[in-house]
């Protein structure tokens, strides 16, 4: 069984936001997940993220064109009229 929601805690006590039905007296194993960490990425579009994880990299104006002679050392194609 998986059950999510949101509770707050008073430093004892974790008091859920809505009613939840859950067996009372009964042990559950519970996943603690700080909004404040969710919050961070919440507001970041898609574009933000990937550009953080990709990073970016400086290189050759022709370099998507002529790229086996930059990754491999072939001889530039000088592909002018593409």
């Amino acid at each position: 069984m998986l059950e999510k929601f949101t509770v707050t805690y008073d430093g004892s006590v974790f008091y859920p936001e809505e009613t939840i039905n859950l067996k009372p007296n009964t042990r559950y194993t519970i996943q603690i997940i700080s909004q404040e960490k969710q919050t961070e990425t919440t507001y970041k579009n898609a574009w933000d993220l990937l550009e953080e994880m990709a990073g970016t990299y400086e290189a050759p104006e022709d370099w998507s064109k002529e790229h086996d002679h930059y990754l491999y050392g072939t001889p530039k194609r000088n592909l002018k009229n593409e």
